[in-house]
């Protein structure tokens, strides 16, 4: 079998879940190979054979965090020349899209992106037209290279013998030509990040205020869960437009998606109608959301979501 490469999302000596999904999906396709840059620890190459790299490609030093995206572009390209891999999944952030952009132009070959899967010969299928037709593709020129939405393969443990290999990478002039100039930490709620969440609560208008997204916040902590939020919340002032889901903002596909007074207009559903279980709480009975759901609860969400936390709450304790 050929391998698949793998490109590695990981931060202070911990790999991101979407990296074992797409280790799951590549194995699938072929063997499973990682590739891994910037500072990369032996906590992460174990890590990385343990979620089921065969092999472990590493392109460590300085550039790759002095410098944003080009220089990543040429470890993942020398990756592809190395391995002679059959295709490249990444993941679909925005980090991840523009460098399998950048190495699709340099290497002539085809690029997919924001697909929810990936058959036999790189087959993607892919939610389009904002999330109301699904549909299949196929690259047809060079290396199929394909971004893979998160949570959109369900991570199985099979260690893998996480072979590693230190590339030999060429960073030109042109891949330093931006530089980082400074880091400035975000600080977090102690939520799971919105893109990478089994589960996400999400408020939108009916919310009504920002104080009024503090139900919404409470039943997603009951439940372990990121915290969404519409456009029309967002553009109020509501909420940070960080957690926007949507067209405009953020694509999710978690296990478990709660859609809070949120219409349901075709912006929202284009970031998350991939997900596995649709609820929607709205006091609107003919709102558009409910066309799109497993379950649906016509009701007001500030006394629909309090009693939904406590019940919630009382059955973990």
């Amino acid at each position: 079998m050929t391998e698949v490469l793998v490109l590695v999302e990981h931060a202070g000596g911990d790999v991101k879940k979407v990296t074992f999904e797409l280790l799951t999906l590549a194995r699938s396709l072929g063997e499973p190979a990682a590739v891994a840059i910037g500072d990369v620890s032996d906590d992460v190459v174990a890590s990385l054979a343990a979620g089921g790299a065969d092999t472990v490609y590493v392109a460590s030093g300085p550039e790759y965090g002095d410098h944003i995206v080009a220089p990543k572009v040429s470890a993942l390209q020398a990756a592809l020349a190395a391995s002679g891999a059959s295709g490249v999944l990444v993941p679909a952030t925005a980090e991840g899209k523009e460098i399998a952009a950048r190495l699709a132009v340099r290497t002539g070959s085809g690029i997919i992106t924001d697909a929810v899967g990936v058959g036999a010969g790189f087959v993607a299928e892919q939610s389009v037209f904002g999330g109301s037709t699904l549909v299949q593709s196929s690259v047809t020129t060079g290396t199929p290279i394909i971004a893979v939405r998160p949570n959109s393969v369900a991570a199985v443990e099979t260690a893998g013998a996480g072979r590693r290999v230190d590339l030999d990478v060429t960073v030109t002039d042109a891949d330093r030509a931006a530089k980082v100039t400074e880091r400035v930490a975000q600080e977090k709620a102690g939520r799971p990040e919105l893109t990478e969440a089994a589960i996400v609560v999400s408020g939108g208008r009916g919310v009504g205020s920002p104080e009024g997204f503090a139900v919404v916040e409470s039943l997603a902590d009951a439940l372990g869960a990121a915290v969404g939020a519409s456009r029309a919340a967002t553009d109020a002032g509501w909420y940070p437009h960080q957690f926007q889901v949507g067209q405009t903002g953020k694509t999710v596909s978690p296990q478990l998606y709660i859609a809070n007074g949120i219409s349901g207009a075709i912006q929202h559903r284009a970031g998350m109608q991939t997900s596995k279980t649709i609820v929607a709480v709205n006091k609107d009975p003919e709102a558009p959301i409910f066309d799109l759901v497993d379950f649906g609860v016509v009701g007001d969400l500030h006394t629909v979501l309090p009693q939904l936390t406590e019940e919630v709450t009382r059955r973990k304790g």
